[in-house]
């Protein structure tokens, strides 16, 4: 375990703790009492210090608001079965982060400024982390282009925010998807791997159009054929066919998930067979017909794993057997919990421990 690094802190003077129903935490709505700022400029970053969350003051002329220069993490603390809290795989996500920046054009932050601000606020607001089960503290690193500028070029100065979040369980039922065969969240040599705020706000308007028919969330395709499958709503996805754990192939248009990654690894340690390739509609549809195809789920940071109840694909609902405690996804998913709440050991080094 380690302990709070020296990080400058304004404590809040009104705790907003007692205001937070955490019996009924709806995903997002609940920000903790402190935020993690830092700023980029002459070329360095200068030391984080925490401070109450609030409103930032800006003008409407900076560069993010117009050019996109805006790039965020998601990732989670949970409540172990010691008190302690658990800040699962930072590193990875400092990873992810790191391609997000450079892609976006915006400089890299060190590790040790990273984990230090994840640490520090963790550990002090740590009464916000919920105890109950399936529930988490959702961390949200952001990094945008800060300066106050009209003209199209590539920001001098940027803001590092980290703000968290109480949050239950995420889809708390299996959803309906509808096959996406006209519109494309992203494209081969663009910005899908990255987690860039323009990437979300384009997938808005064919999120809506499926919602209006029905459905839940829309499963993407490539953007050439509408032929292959990419990921499902805001998660990677997953297949069980023929009692394999099938899931589509990383490329440029699809993020690189660390619950994806994670689930793999777990997958295998288990004995499953994992395979990591294209898939294309087709295959879905003969994985239906012939009862091969058994199980489907989104993973993702938020959500972990969000059971699939049906695929329409070219008009036709294709329905899955409902989840049970035996379906992989579910096993998996008790594993992952076991870990991150220390009810299993963390044979892989996931785990940053703070002290609760």
């Amino acid at each position: 375990m380690t302990t709070a690094p020296a990080i400058a802190i304004q404590k809040t003077t009104h705790s907003r703790l007692k205001e937070t129903d955490f019996n009924n935490l709806e995903f997002g709505k609940y920000i903790s009492d402190h935020m993690v700022m830092a700023d980029w400029a002459k070329g360095e970053w200068s030391e984080p210090h925490i401070l109450p969350f609030g409103e930032l003051k800006m003008t409407p002329a900076i560069l993010a608001l117009h050019y996109g220069q805006a790039i965020f993490e998601g990732m989670k603390a949970f409540r172990m079965v010691d008190g302690n809290i658990n800040i699962f795989r930072p590193q990875k996500h400092h990873e992810r982060l790191i391609k997000s920046l450079d892609r976006m054009c915006m400089p890299e932050i060190p590790y040790d400024l990273f984990i230090q601000s994840l640490h520090a606020l963790v550990e002090l607001d740590k009464e916000w982390v919920p105890r109950s089960e399936g529930a988490s503290l959702y961390i949200r690193p952001v990094v945008f282009a800060s300066e106050s500028r009209l003209g199209v070029k590539v920001s001098d100065f940027y803001k590092f925010v980290v703000m968290t979040s109480p949050v239950g369980p995420y889809y708390n039922k299996p959803f309906r998807l509808k096959v996406e065969g006209h519109y494309t969240r992203t494209a081969e040599g663009g910005t899908g791997f990255a987690k860039c705020a323009g990437n979300y706000g384009g997938a808005f308007y064919p999120t809506q159009l499926a919602k209006k028919e029905g459905f839940d969330q829309v499963l993407w395709t490539d953007h050439k054929e509408h032929k292959y499958i990419d990921e499902v709503g805001m998660m990677n996805v997953m297949f069980v066919m023929n009692g394999k754990l099938i899931t589509p192939k990383l490329n440029t248009a699809i993020l690189d998930g660390i619950t994806r990654d994670s689930i793999i690894t777990i997958a295998r340690e288990e004995g499953l067979t994992v395979e990591e390739k294209r898939i294309s509609i087709d295959d879905l549809e003969d994985g239906f017909k012939s009862k091969t195809l058994t199980e489907a789920f989104g993973c993702g940071t938020a959500a972990v794993v969000a059971p699939i109840a049906m695929i329409n694909i070219r008009g036709i609902d294709y329905p899955f057997p409902p989840v049970d405690a035996n379906s992989i996804q579910q096993r998996i998913k008790k594993r992952l919990l076991q870990i991150r709440t220390g009810a299993e050991p963390d044979r892989y080094g996931w785990n940053h421990i703070v002290r609760g």
